[in-house]
């Protein structure tokens, strides 16, 4: 018979963030980039300049601290040409993102929040943010649909 104790070991388990392994594929880049498709892992994302950023969200409390790569520092890297990139969440949740939003402002694929990876179970391994308190014109819903959380591709279109 389940005691109260097992109970509590049952519900830490399921509780617990989903680790992904650092050499494991968790994006994918296809469309209109060298050598397409590409596949991604979390080492070749932190090979990227890895920058800071502070913003509260829609969907968190407070204003968390955010660190990942600029999106338009991959897209430059993989020599990606267009207009739009679609980017695929895991539960097939889509998104067209106008490539100059990447130019315009410092978006980045958050990798970690707070200190700790970003795992599926809270909107990793990759999340799409935007520096919202950094320019007024980005706390619109307009902007708030394109935060793409458990982020796995980017078509260049």
């Amino acid at each position: 018979m389940p005691t109260l104790r097992s109970g509590f070991f049952c519900l830490a388990l399921l509780s617990a963030p989903i680790a992904v392994a650092a050499d494991q594929p968790i994006l994918t880049l296809t469309g209109a980039v060298q050598d397409a498709p590409l596949t991604l892992s979390r080492d070749d994302l932190l090979e990227l300049p890895q920058h800071d950023l502070v913003t509260s969200t829609t969907v968190t409390d407070g204003t968390p601290h955010f660190e990942g790569f600029l999106i338009r520092d991959l897209l430059a890297a993989h020599q990606a040409e267009g207009e739009v990139v679609v980017a695929r969440a895991l539960n097939d949740y889509q998104m067209e993102i106008p490539l100059s939003d990447f130019e315009e402002f410092d978006v980045i694929g958050a990798l970690s929040m707070d200190g700790a990876p970003l795992s599926p179970r809270d909107k990793g391994p990759i999340w799409i943010v935007y520096p919202r308190d950094d320019h007024r014109e980005l706390q619109d819903i307009r902007y708030d649909t394109r935060w793409v959380w458990q982020l796995v591709s980017l078509h260049v279109q």
